[in-house]
């Protein structure tokens, strides 16, 4: 499990293009899975571009902030794994 939002940065930056399944914290005991591209990394968020069959959004983006305090988890579906209990 990464331990600073740079290593998070850095890993999420190797991991571009790549399909994602994502669990976030939707409040309320409620979770939120999606699934989808990573498509972008900016200095404070990174954005996932959703599979619109799903979906009723195109894309979403989460701090790297989100990742390290596990509001979202984060699995690739290469077998990498961001942050997973």
């Amino acid at each position: 499990m990464a331990k600073t939002l740079v290593e998070i940065k850095q890993g999420l930056e190797c991991q571009l293009g790549k399909r994602l399944k994502l669990k976030a914290n939707g409040g309320r005991r409620k979770t939120i899975e999606r699934c989808g591209i990573l498509a972008e990394t900016y200095p404070s968020v990174f954005i996932v571009e959703l599979d619109q069959d799903e979906n009723a959004f195109e894309r979403v983006s989460y701090s790297y902030a989100d990742v390290l305090t596990e509001t979202v988890q984060i699995s690739f579906q290469d077998g990498a794994l961001m942050v997973e209990q």
